[in-house]
């Protein structure tokens, strides 16, 4: 598994939060469950329905409609201090759950308190109020992109909502003298509680941020708030934090354009840059962006590239756009091309078709596990197989169908890397060329989305007829494809009118799901998959016609991207961040909490 795309892995643990409605009436029914559970507890067994109603009415306005209140509170000062991801929903989430923390709290301290012949109710309010600060001003710091003193701030909302309408409860329903007492307290103990535990939490985020800010200039807080902000709402933001580390690069493209009387009918492109990171950022959906900017059929394959050279800004894909048009300006046409042969050597598989002056290699190593070729190894296989075959264009395909997540790049110095030398060495140059025949067929699988690990483009299909051999090239917009399900795909497709048949997937990044780094096609709906293989290869073959074919070859001079210094960079500082935090975390918090505690169980006021 790459490193880029175990990071993104992490994503796994954002979540789509309930709708606003939910959230509140949980919180209503929570605080009256606690209420009443603290004094089933406290008056057990001399307690009736009567009390457990009281109870829970008590709950319901010391926690609930504060929570409530908090909810929607928090969400309008945030957005008044201009920060982001809080929306109504998430804000309503967080306090209902930072109630049920508290309350938690509250119920597993009466249950001592009973236990031990201990009034501990308001201390243990104190600490759950302390608790639920800190969490709610890590929250804020850590997402909604403002100023730690607007977290902290904003994040006193709740606690002193709660804390406020406990006096008001004890101001009507208990002596007036007491209430000095209460509010000396809650200034002292919480207070000082508070900035304990608070400033372990700045403590730790400036921890954390030091190698993000010193290797790479950036705001570890600025990335996670800028990501989230691009899973919950689709914002590019966080493009813009890219260009700060952002490397300029020269790579190339490499295309066969198929014509006919009435102009180019289909475009096959492979550029040599990666389609991530990931969601709609960068080039992840560059396949489709790509496609979509020619005015007929193009399937926009996967080249030889790692995610060190992923685009960072969707406007960078216009340099890859206008080095095929330029390219597509000189390409000379003829009718001749050669049937389509497989070669292999150890793991490397490809399949070798020539068209004109130029050649494709579509390069797998199924049925083994291997991901990304990087493009150094690419170039060397371009310029190995123009000198064995003596032709002007060789089109490299990653075809990207065979995945586990220990699938590992091909790097220079793999064993794979001589596999691929070695099969290229194979590749018999002097193919006949005879007339040519292309049909095509796309659909956007419209009963799949992103989870399932389909993307835009859904699929593709090119059926190339030569000499009445027909191959079919099949393009999934996808993450690569499960281990396995390309030989079930092609198993299940030789009845059908074609010869051979090679299964690729795009390598879009749009398709990397909440739920995990990767997303390969093929973990569930094999059936519904494979039949819209067949439909497409049927279609494609109705629309057979000849062309007249030419390749080209175009470098792409700088494009923005990762690079491979900083993709690296970046890769290893989140992964130290993380591991540290592991240990750092735990540590620095549950002693600050510890300390909070008592100072307010043991304090001596």
């Amino acid at each position: 598994m790459s490193s880029m795309s175990s990071v993104a892995g992490l994503s796994k643990y954002i979540t789509t939060l309930p709708k606003t409605q939910f959230s509140i009436i949980a919180m209503i029914v929570i605080s009256f469950l606690i209420g009443a559970g603290y004094y089933l507890i406290e008056l057990f067994p001399y307690v009736g329905i009567v009390e457990i109603l009281l109870g829970g009415l008590f709950g319901l306005m010391v926690f609930g409609v504060s929570s409530i209140m908090s909810g929607a509170l928090n969400q309008q000062v945030i957005s008044i201090l201009h920060g982001i991801n809080l929306k109504i929903k998430h804000s309503m989430f967080l306090s209902g759950l930072s109630m049920t923390i508290l309350g938690l709290i509250i119920l597993g301290g009466c249950v001592l308190s009973r236990i031990f012949n201990l009034d501990l109710f308001f201390n243990l309010l104190l600490f759950g109020c302390v608790l639920i600060y800190g969490f709610n001003t890590l929250v804020f710091w850590a997402t909604a992109k403002v100023r730690f003193t607007s977290a902290v701030t904003t994040a006193l909302i709740q606690p002193a909502l709660i804390l406020a309408m406990y006096i008001l409860l004890t101001f009507f329903s208990s002596d007036i003298s007491f209430i000095g007492p209460v509010i000396y307290q809650i200034i002292i103990k919480a207070a000082i509680a508070g900035i304990i535990f608070v400033l372990a939490i700045y403590a730790f985020i400036k921890i954390i941020a030091s190698p993000f800010k010193k290797n790479l200039g950036i705001g570890v807080l600025d990335l996670l708030s800028l990501f989230i902000a691009h899973m919950n709402e689709g914002s590019n933001s966080l493009e813009g934090l890219f260009e700060n580390m952002s490397e300029a690069i020269d790579t190339v493209v490499t295309f066969i354009s198929f014509k006919t009387e009435r102009g180019i009918k289909a475009l096959f492109i492979s550029p040599s840059v990666h389609p991530g990171p990931l969601g709609d950022l960068g080039g992840s959906n560059m396949p489709t962006i790509l496609a979509n900017k020619f005015d007929h059929f193009t399937m926009v394959a996967h080249g030889p590239s790692t995610h060190d050279f992923n685009p960072i800004a969707v406007s960078e894909i216009d340099k890859i756009e206008n080095s095929v048009k330029k390219g597509l300006e000189n390409v000379e046409y003829s009718p001749n091309a050669s049937k389509f042969v497989r070669y292999n050597s150890q793991k490397a598989n490809i399949g070798v078709q020539f068209f004109n002056e130029g050649m494709v290699i579509l390069s797998t190593f199924a049925p083994e596990a291997v991901d990304d070729i990087e493009f150094g190894v690419g170039l060397t296989m371009m310029a190995q197989s123009r000198n064995r075959c003596d032709v002007k264009d060789s089109v490299i395909v990653d075809c990207h169908n065979s995945f586990t997540p220990e699938s590992g790049e091909v790097l220079p110095g793999n064993a794979e890397v001589f596999h691929l030398i070695d099969v290229i060495d194979k590749i018999d140059p002097d193919q006949n060329k005879t007339d040519i025949k292309i049909g095509c067929y796309e659909n956007d699988m419209p009963a799949f989305d992103k989870q399932e690990g389909i993307g835009e483009s859904g699929i593709k299909t090119m059926v190339v007829e030569v000499e009445g051999q027909r191959t079919a090239y099949v393009l999934f917009d996808s993450n690569n494809m499960e281990i396995g399900f390309r030989q079930e795909i092609i198993d299940a497709v030789s009845d059908l009118e074609i010869d051979d048949i090679e299964v690729m997937t795009t390598d879009t990044h749009t398709v990397n799901t909440l739920s995990r780094g990767y997303n390969p096609i093929g973990i569930a709906k094999r059936p519904e998959i494979i039949e819209y293989v067949k439909v497409s290869i049927k279609e494609a073959i109705d629309d057979l016609e000849k062309v007249e074919v030419g390749t080209g070859t175009e470098k792409i001079e700088n494009l923005n991207t990762f690079g491979p210094n900083n993709s690296t960079e970046l890769i290893s500082t989140i992964s130290s961040v993380v591991a540290v935090s592991k240990i750092i975390a735990p540590v620095l918090l549950i002693t600050a909490l510890a300390i909070a505690f008592i100072w307010i169980f043991f304090g001596g006021l």
